[in-house]
């Protein structure tokens, strides 16, 4: 049977969109990661599962598979996209939403103008929360990579991230040091690198190599990240400009012990249905 989806994207970070309430949906991690192939699929960073809710008080359950086929806990970008899918299609006929993800439960305010307020949760710093193998909590750490030490803040946000800031965006190692931070064993379950360049303390621009997906147009989650670790340095404020190569993120955080809120756009870029191989 032809599977329906719908193509999505957040700034430039694509999805590929089921909802699995009207249709029976069990896919392998071989048959995902074929979805995801650009050349032999239909091509995406993740693809994003509306499933009925499993537990009260929420109205769907969210999950989020990156192209390699893995699981993850969250993806801000696809948030805002699941969002709009689900008000798009009329699985609902509210704007605020409550979803259960592998990270716990988010809310998602769809806005006037049609973008989307993600309530991403309160960041973790802990490194066991994190996780991330270091003696004490800190606000920077040192970690060798290759023969070098680099600084990184790291936190998490449903899922783990570190933060290195850079002088110069474009020239920033993203190949290099990507798929080396984001393998490093200092990080048991991987990890979200972000490049950051701090241009003044209400604006950063950033690039992300993504766990499972490698360097993204956009990563929500990781924007916020930025904006937490810039802010725990005293380098920014609490109302941010993420500047991503796929456009801007709105990032809002008063502080310690307070939620992120992340607000931007969600496109849909076309739809269809896919014979998928066993």
């Amino acid at each position: 049977m032809p599977l329906r989806f719908t193509k999505m994207h957040g700034l430039g970070n694509d999805f590929v969109v089921i909802d699995a309430i009207h249709q029976e949906v069990d896919l392998s991690r071989e048959q995902i990661r074929q979805l995801a192939d650009r050349r032999f699929g239909i091509g995406c960073d993740q693809l994003l599962l509306v499933e009925p809710p499993r537990e009260p008080g929420v109205d769907f359950t969210y999950r989020i598979f990156n192209a390699d086929g893995g699981e993850v806990e969250q993806c801000g970008n696809g948030a805002r996209c699941f969002a709009r899918f689900v008000r798009d299609k009329e699985l609902i006929d509210r704007d605020t939403i409550e979803v259960a993800t592998a990270a716990g439960r988010m809310t998602l305010q769809i806005e006037a103008d049609g973008q989307v307020t993600v309530n991403m949760g309160v960041p973790h710093f802990a490194p066991a929360e994190i996780p991330f193998e270091a003696d004490a909590q800190a606000d920077l750490y040192d970690l060798q990579i290759d023969g070098e030490s680099v600084r990184i803040g790291a936190v998490a946000l449903g899922n783990p991230h570190a933060v290195l800031e850079v002088a110069e965006i474009e020239t920033a190692p993203v190949d290099r040091l990507g798929p080396l931070i984001e393998a490093h064993p200092r990080f048991p379950r991987r990890v979200n690198a972000g490049f950051m360049q701090v241009l003044d303390n209400g604006h950063i621009r950033l690039r992300v190599y993504e766990r499972g997906a490698g360097e993204t147009l956009a990563c929500g989650s990781g924007a916020c990240a930025a904006v937490v670790v810039g802010r725990q340095l005293g380098r920014l404020g609490d109302k941010v400009e993420v500047t991503l190569p796929g456009g801007t993120l709105l990032i809002h955080w008063p502080g310690a012990g307070s939620p992120v809120l992340m607000t931007g756009p969600a496109t849909t870029v076309f739809e269809g249905h896919i014979e998928v191989r066993g």
